[in-house]
């Protein structure tokens, strides 16, 4: 049996053969975890989404809800101004109708009140003092 002489070569070129099917082993690995964290991540996503898609149903329910209640809210805020306008037109028909007639009575019945008293405001003008003394 002979043996073959082996070079340097051929010893550098085992080594490179090993040490690239270590770095394909090493990166077969790397690349088995990130599928297993691309996995999680779809498992995670797709949760997300069958939970999204209900949520999203809610709030449109409920922003379905809100505007019928703004649109009510509207009705009701339009019914109150029309109210103070009648308001506002019954007190000024009730002041242009009964208003004058009733400070007309009153102006009247204190004229006829300063009548009875004699002569009402002329004696509360005049003083004691200021009367001269005949005689």
């Amino acid at each position: 049996m002979s043996v073959a002489p082996v070079s340097i070569g051929d010893i550098a070129g085992v080594i490179a053969a090993l040490a690239f099917a270590l770095l394909v082993l090493r990166l077969g690995s790397v690349i088995g975890k990130a599928g297993k964290v691309l996995d999680e991540t779809r498992i995670g996503v797709r949760g997300v989404s069958e939970q999204t898609v209900p949520l999203l149903s809610q709030v449109t329910d409920t922003v379905s809800s809100t505007n019928e209640q703004i649109v009510r809210l509207d009705t009701i805020t339009a019914n109150v101004s029309s109210m103070s306008t009648n308001i506002n037109a019954l007190t000024s028909l009730f002041a242009a109708t009964l208003g004058s007639p009733v400070v007309k009575v009153a102006a009247f019945t204190y004229g006829v009140r300063s009548a009875m008293n004699g002569t009402g405001a002329d004696k509360r003008r005049r003083s004691p003092r200021g009367r001269r003394r005949k005689g």
